[in-house]
């Protein structure tokens, strides 16, 4: 019996590293296939809605989005580069029948290049591959396509995802062509659109049969509630059906479709009935989970469990109780702080959060980029808290502990790579492959155990004086290698009281070291104020004024010449901290602090602990 096709839809996933061009690459796309007006006004990277994606540049939330080309709808899902957000590349793979991977013409293939396609390719999905800046002056795209073709047979794909075709594409200028050659590009991105139309397989017309529709994405929206975003994979759909969910936990609930949307363009429109093949999002189930399957309540039929990755880092969420709380925050009470948490997780599906006593949780992530736009988010509602430093996850695998270990690919100027080498080695980093350009650059790459990359950008970008690139990726556990890897070498210098620091008295302390903080920010005993230039933390009165005489005015103070400040944002903060040490985050500032702010109650601690390590 021949299959019926659906040959109106095509479902496809667009895959990259970051920063390779992939949301750029929609965005013509979108423009291009006519559904926006001429009069409208369409922002660069239309498809970044966040405010954190739109400042960093980087795509945090899986997008969907439609367009119509010569009669056929193309279902597109940008995904995030980030392997911190890889829970949702993972589930997207699930919902496409297509793959279109965008590699940057210069860069080649990357560590997220490779874990994005490594999921791509475990679906059996065929693949497009888009080899995006063709216009760049060093573009190098046949030594490119040879790169990509190394991944694929590396990552083991069948001779049929071998057979791919390739378009080289100018994202930004809004062209693309099928030849290698800069100056064949194509005014448009045509040939973009028929090799999606031609390559991608159209998804099976199996309208007839019982309904199975998988949620791989969650939505919130404050009037109608919790939305479960997904694809029709057999049957049909109509708004004001009784439906069962199948749950994970293996109880069935049923309710009524109350709504159902469809993508078009950056729009999402009610529509009264999806097909086999629709991208829809649906609401009217309250507590509706990713991987759950909607069927008929007459043939229920669940599809398989769709496998989320597992929480590799995690941090201690507190609330915030330091001499200055409640101070700049609207939310700074407990049970504000876990409703929130309890919300983020209705839609973060890689996000675990266990309360560890009544006023604190242990968060669990993908990685540190993951846990801090969290931190970052909750600090631009309006939230105060305290967070502890990140640390791996360590599972125990076949009765022996193993830990994360990272796949880490370098960038460095030759003259760099002696001292990235040494660094990397003695965060037990080992050396995987090295690889010289001939153009003064060199291509590095290590595993490292997880917990030795925590704090390393900042050392590595003063090693290469900033110009040096670092990607790393989540290879796999192994068994836990022995004694400390990684982390802070110096003490820190610590505020003795409260009050206001001075210009006089962070002058004398720029000989000891690196002050953080600018004269006149206040200041509380226990804060951290600066890094000691030894390995030993030091209390400093930071808030000594110059003693007035009658020889000689206080204001004289005003021309003492300060260094500049070292000013730390978020993620520089949560790499800084120590094991005895919390970030304060609260709106308007992110402080450093010492868990125990009683200067003698800390120096007692840590007799007891060098005690107990002897």
């Amino acid at each position: 019996m021949s299959v019926q096709l659906r040959d109106d839809v095509r479902n496809i996933a667009i895959i990259a590293h970051v920063d390779h061009g992939k949301t750029t690459l929609v965005d013509e796309l979108l423009k291009q296939s006519g559904i926006f007006r001429s009069n409208e006004h369409v922002e660069e990277r239309a498809m970044d809605s966040n405010d954190l994606e739109r400042e960093r540049g980087i795509t945090i939330l899986a997008k969907n989005t439609a367009i119509d080309y010569k009669g056929k709808r193309i279902n597109i899902l940008d995904t995030p580069g980030h392997a911190d957000f890889g829970g949702e590349v993972e589930r997207i793979m699930k919902m496409v029948d297509g793959v279109l991977l965008v590699v940057d013409a210069y860069e080649g293939t990357m560590p997220q290049t490779r874990f994005v396609l490594k999921k791509a390719l475990e679906q059996n999905l065929k693949p497009i591959v888009v080899v995006n800046k063709i216009d760049k002056p060093s573009a190098r795209p046949e030594e490119v396509v040879d790169e990509v073709i190394d991944l694929f047979i590396e990552l083991g794909a069948n001779d049929e995802q071998l057979e791919f075709p390739v378009v080289y594409a100018s994202a930004i200028n809004g062209t693309a062509s099928l030849e290698s050659d800069p100056s064949a590009q194509e005014e448009n991105m045509q040939c973009l659109y028929e090799t999606i139309i031609d390559y991608v397989p159209a998804p099976k017309d199996n309208r007839d049969e019982p309904l199975q529709f998988q949620v791989a994405l969650l939505d919130y929206n404050d009037y109608v509630g919790r939305i479960g975003i997904g694809r029709v994979f057999r049957g049909s759909m109509k708004v004001g059906e009784s439906v069962s969910l199948m749950k994970l936990d293996g109880s069935v609930k049923n309710f009524r479709v109350t709504k159902i949307f469809g993508y078009f363009g950056l729009k999402r429109e009610e529509i009264q009935e999806a097909y086999a093949g629709d991208i829809v999002a649906v609401s009217g189930m309250d507590d509706i989970n990713v991987g759950e399957t909607v069927c008929p309540t007459d043939h229920q039929e669940a599809l398989p469990v769709l496998h989320i990755d597992e929480p590799t880092l995690q941090m201690t969420f507190l609330v915030n109780n330091s001499p200055f709380a409640g101070k700049e925050g609207k939310f700074v009470t407990a049970r504000k702080l876990e409703d929130r948490l309890m919300q983020q997780l209705e839609t973060d599906v890689s996000l675990r959060v266990e309360p560890n006593t009544s006023d604190s949780w242990v968060v669990s992530g993908r990685g540190e980029l993951h846990l801090s736009i969290l931190i970052e988010n909750l600090r631009r509602e309006g939230y105060e808290l305290q967070v502890s430093k990140p640390e791996v996850i360590i599972r125990n695998i076949d009765g022996v502990d193993c830990e994360p270990v990272e796949r880490v690919q370098v960038d460095v100027p030759d003259e760099s790579v002696g001292a990235v080498i040494e660094s990397l080695g003695q965060r037990k980093g080992d050396m995987v492959d090295m690889q010289a350009d001939g153009n003064g650059q060199t291509r590095l790459i290590f595993n490292v155990p997880a917990r030795g990359l925590i704090g390393y950008s900042t050392e590595f970008m003063s090693m290469t004086k900033g110009y040096g690139i670092i990607n790393h990726t989540f290879d796999s556990y192994q068994p836990m290698q022995k004694g400390r890897v990684g982390g802070r070498r110096n003490g820190v210098l610590v505020a003795l009281e409260n009050g206001q620091a001075t210009a006089y008295s962070i002058s004398s302390l720029e000989d000891r070291g690196t002050v953080f903080i600018e004269p006149g920010t206040d200041v509380y005993g226990g804060m951290i104020v600066g890094e000691n230039s030894r390995e030993n933390d030091l209390t400093v009165n930071i808030t000594k004024a110059k003693a007035q005489t009658n020889v000689r005015s206080s204001t004289k103070d005003q021309t003492v010449t300060l260094k500049k400040a070292r000013i730390m944002t978020l993620e520089e903060s949560l790499e800084y901290l120590s094991d005895d040490e919390y970030l304060e985050v609260t709106p308007e500032s992110i402080r450093l602090r010492k868990k125990e702010l009683d200067k003698a109650a800390r120096e007692k601690a840590a007799r007891k602990a060098k005690y107990s390590e002897e």
